[in-house]
């Protein structure tokens, strides 16, 4: 997969299939979309192209609007490349871009910079300054431009059309369950192993503490059952995500994994984690006895599930 940090920066690109859109988590309707781009290309002998932006438009239009993404970039990234996209173009997103109406967007750059054949959007796109551009006008402007255009209808989950606002919400409320189906996959975190306090070896449930991209979701409170990879190698972990209650007073949240049957010396190190289920939420207990039973049971319940 090519991938370019502007517009400018492409190489020539035969008979381009495009879709565009920040593409945040790349859920199974965004994965509908990459599949029918290559479809296409495949078929006309052109080439997949996804558009994207950075920072988010939400970004720079609402600085303090707090955004945080499902996917980091290295892992939208990732997933694309999995997808079989051809090329992925992340281009900057500024103040002076968002004025762009949406007809200049469609001639200005998708028309007479990426010479575009066939734009691919899902059933509810809009772009352009004040999302102006819809699939209406996006009609019109294929007749006029010499271009095709395809529209892609809504992919349920659970019955519920998906989209990354559902994904976000889900996450936010420790539903992985919904998360995982709408992704197609486990939801990954990844971060390097940094020095903490050490309590959980004392309890005797050693955890390696992780530093995660702050602009990464975190789920909700409470403890996971996860995959976690190190140097590629998998095992199976319990992921605590919360501010300790039972052992400290801080209410600095922490992200840590006990990395079950594990003994090596990972400091430094960037680890990855896929979060398979949550086993429950944190929990304030009546002292470490208490707390170390809970711990257990969590243990039990993530070997009975998915070995080890």
């Amino acid at each position: 997969m090519e991938i370019y940090r502007s517009i400018q920066d492409i190489k020539t690109i035969k008979n381009p299939v495009l879709t565009l859109g920040m593409y945040d988590g790349i859920h199974i309707g965004h994965q509908t979309i990459i599949n029918q781009l290559n479809k296409i290309a495949k078929k006309i002998d052109g080439e997949s192209v996804l558009l994207t932006f950075d920072p988010h438009p939400r970004m720079v239009l609402q600085p303090n609007c707090n955004l945080k993404f499902i996917y980091t970039l290295d892992e939208k990234e990732q997933a694309l490349e999995k997808l079989g996209l051809n090329h992925l173009i992340i281009h900057p997103f500024t103040k002076e871009f968002s004025q762009l109406t949406s007809i200049e967007f469609v001639r200005d750059l998708l028309v007479n910079q990426i010479n575009i054949h066939t734009l691919v959007i899902g059933y509810d796109h809009h772009f352009g300054k004040n999302r102006e551009g819809n699939f209406e006008q996006l009609e019109i402007l294929s007749k006029e431009y010499g271009f095709n255009l395809v529209q892609i209808e809504a992919i349920d989950c659970e019955e519920i059309a998906v989209s990354s606002t559902k994904v976000r919400n889900a996450l936010a409320d420790g539903n992985i369950v919904y998360a995982n189906k709408a992704l197609g996959t486990n939801y990954p975190i990844s971060g390097e192993v940094v020095h903490g306090d050490k309590i959980g070896r004392t309890l005797g449930f050693p955890t390696a503490n992780l530093k995660v991209d702050p602009l990464k979701i975190i789920p909700a409170h409470g403890v996971y059952s996860v995959h976690v990879f190190v140097d590629e190698q998998k095992y199976l972990g319990l992921l605590s995500i919360g501010v300790r209650a039972t052992v400290t007073n801080s209410q600095e949240l922490r992200v840590e994994v006990n990395i079950l049957d594990f003994n090596q010396d990972i400091y430094g190190k960037k680890i990855r984690l896929e979060i398979l289920d949550k086993i429950r939420n944190e929990k304030k207990f009546n002292g470490l006895d208490e707390l170390i039973e809970a711990m257990n049971q969590d243990k039990m319940h993530a070997i009975a599930k998915y070995g080890q």
